[in-house]
């Protein structure tokens, strides 16, 4: 009873997410992906730029010479994106922070996708537990919101160029703050990703050696598995699939493929919760649990939560609570 209770709640909400949603033109826009290559003529064109992209150690790493010029005015932040788009608001980067006590551990927070509102909630209580809160805003989302849009859909759509740019754009923004957090004198930094933002933490703790402790919920290792089997992407699936297979979209999404980079996530001085839904059917738990063996195969530092719960109904109680005493624990725990 209580988990086909859970079941419709979580189709109830994914019913609301669908306002707005609508198919649109699959294009490739390579030139936004890859800066410095022409743009590509075919989808086979663009996924050997992204092969290369994807094996490039630095794809992900700041601009030579980058400043940090971060302004804070009574607890937002605020710095230029590392990579200016055509949307104005889109070009800078805002964050709230939440003071802990002391500068000893700080928490970046990467939200989920078409996310409205930070969590005061999170930030508050991990604040009082000494933990220094930061949640940033990704491209396109709240105060970075592309006017005129009903949602985030140029963070993740059927342009396969203006998606792999506006996730680099996101790590890019988020080595940026935790290098400005470290300058700050905070001796341990971890991130924090919900869903679409675990891709966005992974990356980043895949190359920043800086993070010591990742936590991803609701995640996988392939966006495009995802998008393609998800339940809130199927508008971007039914733009996608007359112009390409999910093999090359794999391709094509490569560099931002968390299972291109197991190897970098299992560094030794590196810590990963991952929380699991095992109703899950945004991210489905087969795709998750893979990229789980691919994690433990390569030697990975693991501390794993599943609860039978769906994507949504990981916000409500008991499910909630023990996400967040197992997060507790990861921050608090001294190595």
């Amino acid at each position: 009873m209580l988990y086909r209770w859970l079941d419709r709640w979580d189709e109830r909400r994914a019913q609301r997410g669908e306002k707005g949603k609508a198919a649109s033109d699959f294009v490739l826009a390579a030139k936004l992906a890859f800066p410095g290559a022409t743009n590509a003529a075919t989808v086979a064109d663009f996924c050997h730029l992204a092969d290369r992209a994807a094996a490039d150690p630095s794809y992900f790493d700041e601009p030579v010479g980058s400043e940090l010029s971060i302004k804070v005015d009574n607890g937002l932040i605020s710095f230029p994106s590392a990579i200016s788009t055509g949307t104005s608001e889109n070009n800078t980067v805002f964050a709230r922070i939440k003071p802990g006590k002391g500068f000893d551990r700080a928490l970046v927070v990467f939200h989920h996708w078409n996310a409205r509102s930070r969590n005061d909630f999170l930030a508050k209580l991990f604040a009082q537990q000494g933990v220094t809160v930061v949640e940033i805003a990704l491209p396109y989302h709240l105060e970075r919101k592309r006017p005129g849009s009903s949602h985030a859909d140029y963070m993740l759509s059927a342009n396969l160029g203006r998606t792999i740019q506006s996730v680099r754009q996101a790590v890019l923004d988020g080595r940026k703050l935790i290098r400005w957090l470290k300058a700050q004198g905070y001796q341990e930094i971890s991130v924090l990703g919900i869903s679409l933002g675990s891709w966005i933490a992974g990356l980043i703790a895949a190359h920043d050696r800086t993070v010591k402790k990742a936590a991803l919920f609701l995640t996988a290792g392939s966006l495009a598995d995802m998008v393609w089997t998800g339940r809130a992407t199927q508008s971007i699936r039914v733009s996608l699939e007359p112009s390409i297979k999910l093999s090359d979209l794999n391709r094509a999404w490569g560099p931002i493929n968390l299972e291109n980079y197991t190897e970098r996530l299992a560094r030794p001085d590196l810590d990963i919760l991952i929380v699991l839904a095992q109703r899950d059917r945004v991210v489905l738990p087969e795709l998750s649990k893979r990229f789980v063996d691919q994690l433990r195969d390569a030697g990975a530092r693991l501390n794993i939560l599943e609860t039978n719960c769906g994507h949504y109904s990981l916000t409500i109680p008991p499910f909630i609570l023990s996400a967040g005493l197992r997060l507790r624990t990861l921050l608090l725990r001294r190595r």
